[in-house]
């Protein structure tokens, strides 16, 4: 190689190197990160103190089909533990195979929420607890006495109601039942990668799903969903900015008969949302994706392009937690007259 062949040859190659810029690396605002917090390690409730004895008391009643009037339905059979809290179809499967008309939500992280049930009928998830047991479409009990009933004929269930709540004259009632199942629900936390952002880890998430962190305050986003649930804090209407193209269901009208509440529904939280799909208060969009085009375009009138959409998702799935397996592992329940 002569000489000035090799010299042409560095200078090229310099000259290309200088041409090339470093990509800086995605940031988050910190000033973003103050709509967020991280998860509670559980849930208190002034109303429910919790002890040991009526944690394992609602884990058995929150497995007991004998509350359902068939005794083939249980809290576990709509909400499945293993499998983030939800069944997976767009309505569920409840007495006599009927099917109810609202999807049913996640129970994990459920009892930090403002208040239960897609039209917020339910202060919490202890007067939650209450409703699907006496539901003919759900569990179909007749009434509070006949689920009474039912537990006292159980000596295992009345030993452990005493132990659960030990100043009562009579523990076996339809509220201790209630509170039972939600002093259980209560430690149904889910800590996700995002908490451990929040706590200051950065490594906690990739480039891309910092872009959608970003991408998803840009769009708006956290006007609904921010807190330590990302949603579940407040009432909001379906088609805020575009009418909801289905009216079948008017939402909290049903249960407050004022026309404000016309087509309102609690926000849901996003934690879990990849797991926990068909979306929305009636199941009926199937894909994550397709839930965060149609969010932005009925609710904030933005048109989000695929590449959007996809860094917007892959932010969301770092809101995946950990299910507590030790912690809800099936109990073993009381034989028929044991």
């Amino acid at each position: 190689m002569t000489k000035p062949t090799l010299i042409l040859m560095l200078a090229v190659t310099l000259f290309c190197c200088s041409c090339i810029k470093e990509t800086p690396p995605v940031t988050v605002d910190a000033a973003s990160l103050k709509y967020f917090k991280a998860l509670p390690a559980v849930m208190e409730s002034p109303d429910n103190p919790l002890s040991p004895e009526k944690i394992d008391l609602g884990r058995m009643l929150y497995y007991e089909k004998r509350l359902s009037l068939a005794g083939d339905v249980a809290c576990n059979t709509c909400h499945l533990l293993d499998k983030f809290g939800v069944d997976g179809e767009p309505t569920s499967t409840g007495h006599k195979g009927q099917k109810g008309n609202r999807n049913a939500p996640t129970v994990y992280n459920a009892a930090g929420h403002f208040v239960q049930f897609w039209d917020g009928r339910a202060k919490d998830v202890e007067a939650q607890a209450k409703g699907p047991i006496l539901n003919p479409v759900e569990m179909a009990m007749p009434s509070e006495k006949k689920v009474v009933a039912t537990l006292k004929a159980i000596p295992v269930y009345v030993k452990a109601f005493k132990a659960a709540f030990p100043r009562d004259k009579e523990p076996i009632n339809y509220d201790n039942m209630a509170k039972a199942i939600g002093a259980f629900e209560r430690r149904l936390v889910t800590p996700a990668r995002w908490d451990k952002f929040l706590s200051g880890d950065q490594a906690a998430m990739t480039e891309v799903e910092k872009q959608g962190f970003n991408k998803f305050m840009e769009t708006g986003c956290q006007t609904c969903h921010a807190g330590a649930f990302v949603g579940g804090a407040m009432f909001q209407k379906l088609g805020a900015v575009t009418p909801w193209p289905s009216t079948s269901d008017l939402g909290r009208q049903a249960v407050t008969k004022q026309d404000a509440d016309r087509m309102m529904f609690k926000v849901p939280s996003l934690r879990n949302i990849d797991k926990t799909g068909p979306y929305y208060h009636d199941g009926s969009v199937a894909t994550l994706e397709d839930a965060v085009k149609k969010m932005a375009d009925f609710q904030l009138g933005k048109k989000l392009a695929d590449p959007d959409v996809q860094a917007i998702v892959a932010w969301l799935k770092t809101l995946t937690g950990e299910v507590p397996a030790d912690y809800i592992k099936p109990p073993e329940l009381p034989k028929p007259g044991a």
